[in-house]
Protein backbone atom coordinates (compact mmCIF):
# COMPACT_ATOMS: atom_id res chain seq x y z
CA UNK A 1 0.00 0.00 0.00
CA UNK A 2 1.43 3.38 -0.81
CA UNK A 3 1.76 5.49 2.26
CA UNK A 4 0.74 9.15 1.98
CA UNK A 5 0.24 12.13 4.26
CA UNK A 6 -3.22 12.10 2.56
CA UNK A 7 -6.67 11.17 4.41
CA UNK A 8 -9.84 10.99 3.26
CA UNK A 9 -12.06 9.72 -0.07
CA UNK A 10 -12.83 11.75 -2.70
CA UNK A 11 -15.55 10.29 -4.84
CA UNK A 12 -16.47 11.34 -8.21
CA UNK A 13 -18.70 10.73 -11.38
CA UNK A 14 -22.79 9.72 -11.48
CA UNK A 15 -25.18 11.11 -8.75
CA UNK A 16 -28.39 10.03 -8.97
CA UNK A 17 -31.91 9.35 -7.40
CA UNK A 18 -33.23 5.68 -8.07
CA UNK A 19 -36.85 5.42 -8.01
CA UNK A 20 -37.11 1.32 -7.12
CA UNK A 21 -40.28 -0.64 -7.90
CA UNK A 22 -41.15 -3.75 -6.58
CA UNK A 23 -42.85 -5.43 -9.31
CA UNK A 24 -44.29 -9.36 -9.32
CA UNK A 25 -42.86 -10.17 -12.32
CA UNK A 26 -40.97 -8.64 -15.30
CA UNK A 27 -43.26 -8.12 -18.83
CA UNK A 28 -42.82 -8.76 -22.42
CA UNK A 29 -43.52 -5.95 -24.61
CA UNK A 30 -47.19 -5.15 -24.77
CA UNK A 31 -47.79 -6.54 -21.58
CA UNK A 32 -48.41 -5.54 -17.90
CA UNK A 33 -46.80 -6.06 -14.22
CA UNK A 34 -47.96 -5.08 -10.62
CA UNK A 35 -46.28 -2.75 -8.71
CA UNK A 36 -46.28 -4.21 -5.34
CA UNK A 37 -44.34 -1.11 -3.98
CA UNK A 38 -42.02 1.88 -4.61
CA UNK A 39 -39.37 3.56 -2.70
CA UNK A 40 -36.22 5.99 -3.66
CA UNK A 41 -33.06 6.31 -2.55
CA UNK A 42 -29.82 7.30 -3.54
CA UNK A 43 -27.58 5.88 -6.73
CA UNK A 44 -24.75 6.26 -8.73
CA UNK A 45 -21.12 5.27 -8.13
CA UNK A 46 -19.91 8.19 -5.72
CA UNK A 47 -23.30 8.72 -3.60
CA UNK A 48 -23.31 4.99 -3.04
CA UNK A 49 -20.24 4.56 -1.93
CA UNK A 50 -19.68 7.70 0.05
CA UNK A 51 -23.44 6.59 2.06
CA UNK A 52 -22.18 3.24 2.60
CA UNK A 53 -18.71 4.35 4.19
CA UNK A 54 -20.43 7.11 6.11
CA UNK A 55 -23.19 4.41 7.67
CA UNK A 56 -20.15 2.05 7.99
CA UNK A 57 -19.16 4.45 10.76
CA UNK A 58 -15.95 4.84 9.72
CA UNK A 59 -14.34 7.98 10.80
CA UNK A 60 -13.00 8.83 7.27
CA UNK A 61 -13.54 12.41 5.73
CA UNK A 62 -15.38 11.88 2.58
CA UNK A 63 -16.64 14.21 -0.40
CA UNK A 64 -18.09 14.68 -3.29
CA UNK A 65 -17.60 16.13 -7.07
CA UNK A 66 -20.55 16.06 -9.52
CA UNK A 67 -22.67 17.65 -11.90
CA UNK A 68 -26.66 18.54 -10.61
CA UNK A 69 -29.86 19.96 -12.27
CA UNK A 70 -31.26 23.22 -10.53
CA UNK A 71 -34.09 21.29 -9.51
CA UNK A 72 -35.91 19.33 -6.68
CA UNK A 73 -33.88 16.46 -7.41
CA UNK A 74 -30.77 17.94 -7.03
CA UNK A 75 -31.92 19.49 -3.57
CA UNK A 76 -32.66 16.50 -2.37
CA UNK A 77 -29.18 15.21 -3.06
CA UNK A 78 -27.61 17.83 -0.89
CA UNK A 79 -29.58 17.57 1.38
CA UNK A 80 -28.76 14.14 1.82
CA UNK A 81 -24.92 14.72 1.43
CA UNK A 82 -25.36 17.55 4.05
CA UNK A 83 -27.23 14.99 6.58
CA UNK A 84 -23.97 12.58 5.88
CA UNK A 85 -21.61 15.19 6.28
CA UNK A 86 -20.35 14.90 2.87
CA UNK A 87 -18.00 17.66 1.94
CA UNK A 88 -20.42 19.00 -1.42
CA UNK A 89 -17.70 22.48 -2.35
CA UNK A 90 -17.02 20.02 -5.99
CA UNK A 91 -20.87 19.57 -6.40
CA UNK A 92 -21.82 21.94 -9.21
CA UNK A 93 -25.50 23.06 -10.08
CA UNK A 94 -26.51 23.44 -14.11
CA UNK A 95 -29.45 25.72 -14.66
CA UNK A 96 -31.97 24.34 -16.96
CA UNK A 97 -30.74 20.57 -17.07
CA UNK A 98 -32.44 17.81 -14.98
CA UNK A 99 -30.50 15.96 -12.17
CA UNK A 100 -30.38 12.36 -13.51
CA UNK A 101 -32.44 9.63 -12.11
CA UNK A 102 -33.15 5.56 -12.55
CA UNK A 103 -36.08 4.08 -12.69
CA UNK A 104 -35.09 0.37 -11.09
CA UNK A 105 -37.66 -2.19 -11.87
CA UNK A 106 -36.70 -4.92 -9.13
CA UNK A 107 -38.64 -8.53 -9.61
CA UNK A 108 -39.87 -9.29 -6.02
CA UNK A 109 -39.28 -13.09 -6.06
CA UNK A 110 -36.14 -12.93 -7.43
CA UNK A 111 -34.31 -9.64 -6.81
CA UNK A 112 -33.01 -9.28 -10.52
CA UNK A 113 -33.35 -5.56 -11.70
CA UNK A 114 -33.70 -3.91 -15.07
CA UNK A 115 -32.65 -0.33 -14.70
CA UNK A 116 -34.19 2.81 -16.72
CA UNK A 117 -32.06 5.53 -16.56
CA UNK A 118 -31.81 9.44 -17.62
CA UNK A 119 -28.79 10.54 -18.12
CA UNK A 120 -29.49 14.43 -17.37
CA UNK A 121 -26.73 16.11 -15.61
CA UNK A 122 -24.07 13.81 -15.22
CA UNK A 123 -23.85 13.63 -19.21
CA UNK A 124 -22.20 17.39 -18.81
CA UNK A 125 -19.45 16.11 -16.08
CA UNK A 126 -16.36 17.63 -17.71
CA UNK A 127 -12.31 17.06 -17.00
CA UNK A 128 -12.48 20.87 -15.49
CA UNK A 129 -15.12 19.89 -12.91
CA UNK A 130 -12.55 18.00 -10.74
CA UNK A 131 -10.03 19.79 -8.61
CA UNK A 132 -7.61 18.21 -6.77
CA UNK A 133 -5.46 20.78 -5.47
CA UNK A 134 -8.56 21.71 -2.80
CA UNK A 135 -8.82 18.00 -1.98
CA UNK A 136 -6.66 16.45 0.56
CA UNK A 137 -8.59 12.90 0.06
CA UNK A 138 -5.80 10.27 -0.22
CA UNK A 139 -8.33 8.00 -2.25
CA UNK A 140 -9.90 9.04 -5.41
CA UNK A 141 -12.62 7.10 -6.50
CA UNK A 142 -14.66 7.31 -10.55
CA UNK A 143 -17.88 5.72 -11.46
CA UNK A 144 -19.57 4.87 -13.71
CA UNK A 145 -17.37 4.78 -16.52
CA UNK A 146 -19.04 4.44 -20.01
CA UNK A 147 -22.11 6.03 -18.09
CA UNK A 148 -20.46 10.17 -17.94
CA UNK A 149 -20.67 11.19 -21.77
CA UNK A 150 -18.27 13.70 -21.36
CA UNK A 151 -15.59 11.54 -19.64
CA UNK A 152 -15.98 8.41 -22.07
CA UNK A 153 -14.89 10.59 -25.07
CA UNK A 154 -11.75 9.78 -26.66
CA UNK A 155 -9.50 12.47 -27.44
CA UNK A 156 -7.16 12.97 -30.46
CA UNK A 157 -4.17 12.16 -28.01
CA UNK A 158 -6.26 8.44 -27.73
CA UNK A 159 -6.94 9.21 -24.08
CA UNK A 160 -10.82 9.25 -22.77
CA UNK A 161 -11.35 12.33 -20.63
CA UNK A 162 -12.11 9.43 -17.66
CA UNK A 163 -8.19 9.03 -18.08
CA UNK A 164 -7.31 12.17 -18.08
CA UNK A 165 -9.33 13.12 -15.22
CA UNK A 166 -7.75 9.99 -13.37
CA UNK A 167 -4.20 11.01 -14.20
CA UNK A 168 -4.65 13.93 -12.85
CA UNK A 169 -5.76 12.64 -9.58
CA UNK A 170 -2.63 10.28 -9.92
CA UNK A 171 -0.28 13.61 -10.54
CA UNK A 172 -1.62 14.92 -7.56
CA UNK A 173 -0.94 12.22 -4.83
CA UNK A 174 -4.09 10.30 -4.52
CA UNK A 175 -4.59 6.68 -4.61
CA UNK A 176 -7.03 6.17 -7.45
CA UNK A 177 -10.49 3.60 -8.25
CA UNK A 178 -13.33 3.36 -10.63
CA UNK A 179 -15.98 0.95 -11.43
CA UNK A 180 -17.68 0.58 -14.97
CA UNK A 181 -21.38 0.50 -15.65
CA UNK A 182 -22.87 -2.81 -17.23
CA UNK A 183 -24.19 -1.78 -20.54
CA UNK A 184 -24.85 -3.61 -23.56
CA UNK A 185 -22.82 -2.28 -26.48
CA UNK A 186 -18.80 -3.24 -27.75
CA UNK A 187 -17.88 0.25 -26.13
CA UNK A 188 -15.71 -1.37 -23.52
CA UNK A 189 -12.90 -2.18 -25.33
CA UNK A 190 -13.16 1.28 -26.77
CA UNK A 191 -13.61 3.20 -23.83
CA UNK A 192 -12.14 1.60 -21.14
CA UNK A 193 -8.25 0.88 -21.87
CA UNK A 194 -6.75 4.47 -21.98
CA UNK A 195 -8.11 4.71 -18.20
CA UNK A 196 -6.48 1.46 -16.92
CA UNK A 197 -2.68 2.74 -17.17
CA UNK A 198 -4.23 5.23 -14.04
CA UNK A 199 -6.41 3.12 -11.79
CA UNK A 200 -4.90 1.42 -8.63
CA UNK A 201 -7.88 -0.58 -7.87
CA UNK A 202 -10.35 -1.02 -10.76
CA UNK A 203 -13.71 -3.18 -9.98
CA UNK A 204 -15.74 -5.04 -12.21
CA UNK A 205 -18.09 -7.43 -12.31
CA UNK A 206 -18.41 -10.49 -14.51
CA UNK A 207 -20.46 -8.91 -17.43
CA UNK A 208 -18.11 -6.49 -17.72
CA UNK A 209 -14.92 -8.40 -17.56
CA UNK A 210 -15.92 -10.88 -19.83
CA UNK A 211 -17.01 -7.68 -22.10
CA UNK A 212 -13.47 -6.09 -21.63
CA UNK A 213 -11.33 -9.39 -21.95
CA UNK A 214 -13.54 -11.87 -24.39
CA UNK A 215 -13.08 -14.54 -21.76
CA UNK A 216 -15.81 -16.50 -21.07
CA UNK A 217 -16.41 -16.13 -17.34
CA UNK A 218 -19.70 -18.02 -17.02
CA UNK A 219 -20.65 -22.08 -17.83
CA UNK A 220 -23.12 -23.17 -19.38
CA UNK A 221 -25.28 -23.12 -16.15
CA UNK A 222 -24.58 -19.27 -15.12
CA UNK A 223 -22.26 -20.90 -12.50
CA UNK A 224 -18.91 -18.55 -12.30
CA UNK A 225 -15.66 -20.10 -13.76
CA UNK A 226 -13.07 -19.16 -11.27
CA UNK A 227 -10.25 -20.20 -13.12
CA UNK A 228 -11.11 -18.00 -15.97
CA UNK A 229 -11.78 -15.00 -13.89
CA UNK A 230 -7.90 -14.86 -12.55
CA UNK A 231 -7.24 -15.26 -16.27
CA UNK A 232 -9.56 -12.16 -16.93
CA UNK A 233 -8.64 -10.11 -13.92
CA UNK A 234 -4.37 -10.64 -15.19
CA UNK A 235 -5.24 -9.71 -19.01
CA UNK A 236 -6.86 -6.45 -17.51
CA UNK A 237 -3.80 -6.13 -15.05
CA UNK A 238 -1.49 -6.48 -18.47
CA UNK A 239 -3.55 -3.62 -20.32
CA UNK A 240 -2.20 -1.51 -17.20
CA UNK A 241 -4.20 -1.14 -14.05
CA UNK A 242 -1.57 -0.12 -11.60
CA UNK A 243 -2.50 -2.71 -8.68
CA UNK A 244 -5.20 -4.68 -8.26
CA UNK A 245 -8.25 -5.87 -10.32
CA UNK A 246 -11.13 -6.94 -8.04
CA UNK A 247 -14.00 -9.03 -10.00
CA UNK A 248 -17.13 -9.39 -7.83
CA UNK A 249 -19.45 -12.12 -8.93
CA UNK A 250 -22.94 -13.22 -7.49
CA UNK A 251 -21.16 -16.10 -5.58
CA UNK A 252 -18.15 -13.77 -4.05
CA UNK A 253 -15.21 -12.45 -5.18
CA UNK A 254 -11.83 -12.68 -6.44
CA UNK A 255 -8.79 -9.99 -6.95
CA UNK A 256 -5.22 -10.11 -8.28
CA UNK A 257 -2.45 -8.32 -7.89
CA UNK A 258 0.79 -7.24 -10.22
CA UNK A 259 2.87 -9.75 -7.79
CA UNK A 260 0.49 -12.37 -8.46
CA UNK A 261 -1.14 -12.64 -5.29
CA UNK A 262 -4.69 -14.76 -5.61
CA UNK A 263 -7.17 -13.97 -3.77
CA UNK A 264 -10.97 -15.44 -3.26
CA UNK A 265 -13.93 -14.23 -1.25
CA UNK A 266 -17.28 -15.97 -1.60
CA UNK A 267 -20.52 -14.44 -0.35
CA UNK A 268 -22.44 -14.83 2.71
CA UNK A 269 -25.20 -17.53 2.54
CA UNK A 270 -28.04 -15.26 3.06
CA UNK A 271 -31.31 -16.74 4.03
CA UNK A 272 -33.40 -15.46 1.07
CA UNK A 273 -36.45 -14.08 3.42
CA UNK A 274 -33.85 -11.34 4.17
CA UNK A 275 -33.08 -10.36 1.12
CA UNK A 276 -35.33 -7.17 -0.23
CA UNK A 277 -33.25 -6.31 -3.43
CA UNK A 278 -29.47 -6.05 -4.95
CA UNK A 279 -29.69 -2.42 -6.08
CA UNK A 280 -26.21 -0.78 -5.06
CA UNK A 281 -24.62 -3.88 -3.58
CA UNK A 282 -21.92 -3.73 -6.23
CA UNK A 283 -21.31 -0.43 -4.85
CA UNK A 284 -21.70 -1.45 -1.38
CA UNK A 285 -19.25 -3.97 -1.68
CA UNK A 286 -16.61 -1.64 -2.99
CA UNK A 287 -17.29 0.83 -0.12
CA UNK A 288 -16.35 -1.87 2.01
CA UNK A 289 -12.69 -2.64 0.21
CA UNK A 290 -12.04 1.18 -0.06
CA UNK A 291 -12.87 1.68 3.31
CA UNK A 292 -10.90 -1.35 4.72
CA UNK A 293 -7.76 -0.31 1.89
CA UNK A 294 -8.42 3.46 3.52
CA UNK A 295 -7.30 2.39 7.15
CA UNK A 296 -4.77 -0.04 6.06
CA UNK A 297 -5.98 -3.60 5.95
CA UNK A 298 -4.59 -6.02 3.97
CA UNK A 299 -7.00 -6.73 0.58
CA UNK A 300 -8.35 -10.28 2.39
CA UNK A 301 -9.76 -8.26 5.50
CA UNK A 302 -11.06 -5.71 2.75
CA UNK A 303 -12.65 -8.12 0.16
CA UNK A 304 -14.16 -9.94 3.54
CA UNK A 305 -15.47 -6.77 4.67
CA UNK A 306 -16.46 -6.06 1.18
CA UNK A 307 -19.11 -9.52 0.85
CA UNK A 308 -20.41 -8.41 4.34
CA UNK A 309 -21.17 -4.78 3.75
CA UNK A 310 -22.99 -6.15 0.15
CA UNK A 311 -24.87 -8.70 2.18
CA UNK A 312 -25.90 -5.99 4.48
CA UNK A 313 -27.10 -3.88 1.42
CA UNK A 314 -29.55 -6.64 0.42
CA UNK A 315 -31.52 -6.34 3.49
CA UNK A 316 -33.39 -3.24 1.71
CA UNK A 317 -34.66 -2.57 -1.97
CA UNK A 318 -32.63 0.79 -1.84
CA UNK A 319 -29.06 1.19 -2.47
CA UNK A 320 -27.92 1.99 1.35
CA UNK A 321 -30.37 2.26 4.01
CA UNK A 322 -29.72 -1.28 5.41
CA UNK A 323 -26.28 -0.76 5.80
CA UNK A 324 -24.87 -1.30 8.83
CA UNK A 325 -22.15 -0.06 11.15
CA UNK A 326 -18.76 -2.10 9.96
CA UNK A 327 -18.19 -4.55 13.32
CA UNK A 328 -21.97 -5.56 12.78
CA UNK A 329 -21.45 -5.91 8.93
CA UNK A 330 -18.84 -8.50 9.44
CA UNK A 331 -21.00 -10.48 12.29
CA UNK A 332 -23.42 -11.11 9.34
CA UNK A 333 -20.58 -13.58 8.16
CA UNK A 334 -20.06 -15.28 11.15
CA UNK A 335 -23.67 -15.17 11.74
CA UNK A 336 -24.83 -17.13 8.57
CA UNK A 337 -21.31 -18.13 7.10
CA UNK A 338 -19.92 -17.89 3.65
CA UNK A 339 -20.99 -20.32 0.09
CA UNK A 340 -18.70 -22.50 -1.02
CA UNK A 341 -16.86 -21.81 -4.16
Amino acid sequence: MVKNSRIGILAGGNWILDFIKMIDVYPNENALANIISQNSGNGGAPFNVLKAIRKMDFSIPLEGVGVLGDDEFGDDILDQCERLGLETRQMKRLKGVETSFTDVMTVCSTGKRTFFHHRGANALLEEDDFDFEVSKAKFFHLGYLLLLDNLDRIHEDGLSGAAKVLRRAKEAGMITSADIVSEQSDRYTEVIPSSLPFIDFLFINELEAHNLTEIQLLDADNVFLISNGFKAAKKILDMGVLSWVVIHFPNGALALNKEGHQILQPCIKMPKKLVKGTVGAGDAFAAGVLAGMHEGWEMEASLQLGVNVAASSLMDNTASEAILPWMECLQLGNKFGYRKL
